[in-house]
């Protein structure tokens, strides 16, 4: 085996990339689809945080006082460079994640489109002003830096998600720190290579690879004020009571079970490809990939026969394959944990009209799972009510809107909903009632441009502010409202030389 594929990470901190310090172990980074070891990352410690932490701190001073229009320029010339490393970091993602190429050039677009919406930070950080709040008193707002930030990223977006953070952080004038998932730790080393290339301070954005001890030390540290989580509802919790009990601000976004409403005069061959699109885009490893479809009255019979024929025909393979359209699941367990769902929702009653438990993608060391459907499920099936995180759709019958409406409420999370219809009323109706934070209309992933936050609800959402858009700026920002009066004329002379 090459040396270039058995390197073990670095950290990068203060600047420099640095190996980790006092590490547990190493773990090896997988290609999901062949099995190839590609990388070994370092399980990184204690001390390895506490460095990152003191040179984030000790860059805070000097960052925040970069005026708002060079912080802005820098990224500029950040989003510059990712667009010419774009093939490199999609490459990346396809190898370590397992989407497909296609999938992972989408999601590195997404990643730069974060960074565009960071670049108006002269605009979106401004405060307020009213004059004369009383005789001769102002008011204004203005906004100030948290100080040091962290995020806590999961495997599914080795390029955006990171994104959702960084860009916003540092042009607010914050520090930051990065832990990567300790699955999918490669694209993050190409993204921080080009940050290196833009000459911030030393300290201003760091990266420390790791697992759990890196996780609970960015929650307890005292150094850190804010932390970002994106993963599993359950570790959501976690994440977001125990950081907040250390005094920190906290955004934590959990985990879905999204929901698709088809109704009867829904335009089949477009919804077919929404759904296809949602479910098994990402092999099903988004938190915004529809996992349930509810068909309301006669859509059941016009979309399942045209839903199964146009999803038995999809490509299952190796991601850097242009032609493969749904690639492995992100590890060997994963693939298991998935196909020991579908076994529960057969059990449970639901009947299998597509089955991917057999599909090996051409390798057999690989981590596959071909697109799965599930028709028969009711809503009180585990099957419908649990993430699987995985290539599975699950197919609900409902009579009216009113009962699809009712069973999307039902569950307890709220990250986003489909609903696919020409009808403008039954759209005006469902976008008001359903309890979910996004919502599409004819669109099977409703996942907003980085200018709008991305909003979840319910389980799915821990804090009070949410990733990207104008939420991002509320985040990384404290506000500081003064309030002044003057004394003298306005020429230098006190109040008391003007004559009344």
């Amino acid at each position: 085996m090459s040396a270039t594929a058995t390197r073990l990470l670095d950290n990068y901190v203060s600047g420099a990339w640095t190996p980790a310090a006092e590490p547990s172990g190493a773990l090896d980074v997988t290609n999901p689809a062949t099995g190839e070891v590609l990388a070994r990352v370092p399980l990184s410690g204690a001390a390895d945080l506490d460095a990152a932490v003191a040179a984030a701190r000790a860059a805070l001073p000097e960052w925040r006082d970069v005026s708002t229009i060079e912080r802005a320029r820098r990224l500029f010339t950040l989003r510059e460079r990712l667009v010419e490393r774009h093939e490199d970091l999609a490459r990346s993602v396809t190898a370590e994640m397992g989407k497909t190429i296609a999938d992972a050039r989408a999601e590195v677009s997404r990643m730069i489109e974060m960074v565009e919406a960071a670049t108006a930070i002269p605009t979106t950080m401004q405060g307020r002003i009213l004059e004369d709040v009383s005789r001769g008193i102002d008011a204004e707002t203005i906004r100030q830096p948290v100080g040091v930030c962290a995020a806590i990223v999961p495997f599914n977006f080795p390029a955006m998600v990171p994104f959702w953070f960084l860009p916003f952080a540092i042009a607010c004038g914050n520090t930051f720190i990065l832990k990567p998932s300790e699955q999918v730790p490669l694209t993050q080393q190409i993204a921080f290579e080009v940050l290196d290339t833009l000459e911030l301070p030393p300290g201003v954005v760091n990266l420390v690879n790791g697992g759990r001890e890196i996780v609970e030390g960015i929650l307890d540290h005292d150094g850190i004020d804010a932390v970002s989580f994106v993963g599993s509802a359950p570790v959501a919790k976690i994440v977001y009571e125990r950081a907040a009990k250390a005094g920190k601000r906290v955004q934590a976004l959990g985990g879905a079970k999204n929901h698709m409403v088809v109704m009867p005069d829904a335009v089949i061959d477009r919804t077919v490809g929404g759904i296809i699109g949602s479910a098994f885009g990402a092999a099903g490893q988004r938190c915004m990939a529809g996992s349930v479809v509810v068909t309301v009255g006669d859509a059941h019979k016009r979309l399942v026969p045209a839903l199964v024929e146009a999803t038995g025909k999809l490509s299952v393979g190796d991601g850097s394959d242009e032609s493969v359209e749904v690639g492995p699941v992100v590890s060997c367990e994963a693939r298991d944990r998935i196909k020991a769902w579908i076994d529960k929702g057969v059990e449970g009653g639901a009947t299998i009209v597509v089955d991917g438990r057999g599909v090996d993608g051409g390798n057999a060391e690989g981590a596959f799972v071909g697109p799965t459907i599930l028709d028969d499920v009711t809503p009180d099936m585990e099957i419908a009510q649990e993430e699987v995180f995985g290539p599975v759709l699950a197919i609900v019958r409902a009579e009216s809107l009113d009962e699809a409406t009712a069973i999307v409420n039902a569950s307890r999370f709220g990250n986003g909903t489909s609903i696919f219809t020409e009808n403008g009323a039954a759209v005006r109706r469902y976008r008001h009632d359903v309890e979910a934070g996004m919502v599409g209309v004819n669109i099977g992933v409703a996942a907003p441009v980085a200018f709008f936050p991305f909003s979840g609800w319910k389980d799915s959402f821990l804090g009070d502010l949410h990733a990207h858009g104008s939420d991002a700026v509320d985040f990384f920002t404290k506000k500081k409202t003064v309030t002044s009066r003057w004394f003298s004329d306005g020429q230098g002379h006190g109040s008391y030389f003007v004559e009344s």
